[in-house]
This record gives structure tokens, sequence and C-alpha cells, in this order.
């Protein structure tokens, strides 16, 4: 592709075609950046032809996405989700609502630019590992294809996140341990059978899916990016997509500012937010990811270690961000919250950018002038046992007036 000059290690830096190497750097292991040709793509992209397409998903950014032509995409409505404007919950914030996405997920951006690259490669079967939310999106997507995807899930996964990977006829391996070691067995089971690997921090293309959700809040507050963006952090694909789709709208001329990122992690995991605090402490430091004892109960973002760990550290250094963490309670309380002052109901981990916004603003770090993005990434029908913990009890009556009279104190206090 003309677009495309080639991939890059995060790590090392060495440089590949292509078509030379499939997922992460097999010099250092590495994960590795698509780079692309900035020139060539202005040549025939600009705000005029973006405007003028009637086409409202994250195809209508084909120009800036790693595929060929657009007759291997999913037939099902990816990205474009709603950005509201929050005001019962603060100035100038806003929330970008990915639960409208097709599997109810962020992840269904990456695993639709995944699946075009596996079909590109004549891949038979595609893969992944997953607390849920990304497996149930490549099962989504690959059942909308007739592909067979094979998922591995650790076996505390949510209920709801397993009943979407079978709905949609998924093979689901459920692991007795840890997402890690799902995520490990995963890439074994790939280099033995072979099967494309949609994993994130291994496959570099999901970085490009999820980055499209930058070009959105671009184009959805009228070119003036946001002044920062809050992103919740598990593995740190999203937040370095999310960064380098920003960086790619700066390069190529449709804005003229980039904003800050702030990644939010549950103290119960944050590998992230360890990193960020320690490179403070060591400026000019070789970035060190060590691994922790995840225990969140936002299990989209409970990780042991950050897979794409690396590229979540620079993108929050070059934003010139911050690294925040919250509780469980918080997180809790963040799904109430968004809830009844939005309407939009978040699963844990896609209410955690609030959690942290909020944080930050009682902590008085917040600069009201400033317009902030929160990104809400799952829907809260994907973990109801979390959000039943603080959503109260039902009013049992009797079927009569008289039953409901007896009650009414409660119902109006």
């Amino acid at each position: 592709m003309k677009k495309i000059k080639g991939l890059e290690c995060l790590g090392c830096g060495r440089e590949y075609s292509q078509g030379e190497v499939k997922y992460n750097c097999p010099s250092c292991s590495e994960n590795l950046d698509i780079v692309y040709d900035y020139e060539e793509i202005k040549k025939t992209f600009n705000k005029k032809n973006l405007s003028q397409s009637e086409d409202y998903s994250i195809w209508r950014y084909e120009p800036l996405l790693p595929i060929e032509n657009l007759s291997k995409i999913p037939p099902l409505q990816i990205g474009w989700t709603p950005l509201y404007e929050a005001k019962k919950l603060g100035k100038n914030l806003f929330l970008k609502d990915d639960g409208k996405n097709p599997s109810a997920s962020f992840k269904d951006r990456a695993s639709a630019v995944a699946i075009v690259r596996a079909q590109e490669l004549g891949a038979k079967i595609v893969t992944g590992a997953s607390t849920g939310n990304a497996g149930s999106s490549m099962a989504c997507l690959a059942a909308s294809l007739g592909i067979p995807a094979i998922i591995f899930i650790p076996q505390k996964a949510p209920k709801a996140k397993i009943t979407q990977l079978l709905i949609f006829g998924a093979k689901v391996i459920m692991v007795k341990g840890t997402y890690d070691e799902a995520f490990d067995l995963c890439l074994e089971a790939t280099r033995e059978y072979g099967w494309y690997n949609r994993n994130t921090g291994y496959n570099p293309y999901t970085r490009e899916g999820k980055k499209t959700a930058a070009y959105e809040i671009c184009e959805q507050l009228d070119w003036i990016p946001p002044d920062k963006v809050f992103v919740p952090v598990g593995d740190g694909n999203i937040i370095s997509g999310i960064w380098k789709g920003f960086k790619d709208f700066k390069e190529i001329g449709f804005i003229n500012k980039l904003p800050q990122l702030v990644a939010v992690q549950s103290e119960l995991s944050n590998a992230v937010v360890k990193a960020v605090k320690t490179s403070i402490q060591h400026p000019g430091s070789r970035i060190q990811i060590e691994p922790v004892k995840a225990t969140t109960i936002a299990d989209s973002i409970s990780v042991n270690m950050p897979r794409d760990g690396l590229a979540a550290v620079k993108a929050i250094q070059e934003s010139k961000g911050l690294a925040v963490e919250v509780s469980d309670k918080e997180i809790l309380e963040a799904i109430k919250i968004v809830a009844r002052a939005t309407g939009i109901f978040g699963e844990p981990a896609g209410v955690t950018s609030y959690a942290g916004y909020k944080k930050l603003r009682e902590e008085g770090k917040i600069d009201e002038k400033e317009r902030i993005v929160c990104l809400i990434t799952g829907n809260g029908l994907k973990d109801i046992d979390s959000s039943m913990k603080i959503a109260g009890e039902p009013f049992l009556v009797e079927p009569s007036l008289e039953g409901l009279k007896k009650i009414q104190n409660e119902i109006f206090k």
C-alpha cells in the first residue's frame, strides 16, 4: 500500500516492511507501530471530501487505515458513536459512548480492522484472548462474515460476556487461570495451529482501529480537539491508539493542537500508573513496566502485565498527560452517577474514565475552562453483577393502591 511506509518497533526502533512481519518485533518481541506516508495521504484526503462522505462509521477514515479496499469489511455499523455533553456532571465535559457499537464495546473498532487484515492474509480462523469484550467483539464481527472464531477467556469472565461469545457461535476456551494466562495460551495456540491472532499489544492492527475514536471526537467537536481525554487503561492499547489518532489528524493538517491524555486505572490493576510515576521520578530513564497482581472488579482493564504498556506510557509522556488510579468503590459509584445524570449505562471499566475525572476535579486539578472528553468504553449490561452492588433494591408491594400507599413515603422521599 502506497500510504504505508512500513512498521516500526516501539522498543528497539527496528523497521520492517508491511509484508515482512505479521505480529510483534522478531528482534525484541515488543509491539510494532504502522507508519504512514502522510504526504501521500494528503494528496487525496482532506476535510472537504470527508465532509461529503455519507459513511458514518470508522470506514469514512479509510485513507488513514491499513486496508487495501472496503470489500472485506464487516456489514455491521462500527464507530461514529455519540458524543454527549454531560452538563450535569461537569462544565465542558463530554462523554463518548462506545457502548453503542455492535457488541456494545469500544473493542469493535480494533476487531474490525484486524478481521479485514485476517481476510487479506487468507486466514480461515481468527482467535484472541479476552476478559470478554475483545473476544465478544471478534466473535460478533466474525459471525457477520461467516468466519470461525476461537476465543480464550479466564474462568472468572462475567457471564454476560461469555453468553455473547457463545451466542455469536465462537468456540470458547475457558482457561483455569487469569487473563494473562489465557493470553499466553492463545499465543501458543496461534503458533501451533496458524490461526490469525487479534490480541491487543501483539497484533499492531488493533491500534489502528482504536485510533478512529479520536478522529470522531475531532469531527464531533467541530475540529477543535478537547484539552484532555480521560481513558480507561488495562493493556494500554486504547490510550496508545487514541494518541495515534490525534497525531494522525495533526500530521495531515485537520487539527492544530493535541490534547493531554489522562490514563485511569483501578488501584487494583495499576501497572501503567506505576510505570508513569517511576518515569517522572527518573526522567530520561528507560520505561519499565512491572507486572502487578490484578484483582479489580473492572474485568475489562484487569491485567497483571499490560501488553501494550510501553506504548501507553509513551503516549502519556508525549501528550504531557497524567496517570491516576481510583478505587473499585469509586468505579462502582461512577456507574450510578453517570447513569442517573446522563442515561448512559457503563460497565465498570467503561466508567473508570469518569471516576478519574471526578477524582481530579474534587482535588482541584481540573480547569473548568477546559473541554474534556471521557471515553465510556463498554455497556453496563455486560456486567450486571457489579452494577447490582450499587443499584439499590426494588419495592415489593401487593397489587393494590392500598399496598402502594404503604410505601409512598419511601417512593417520594
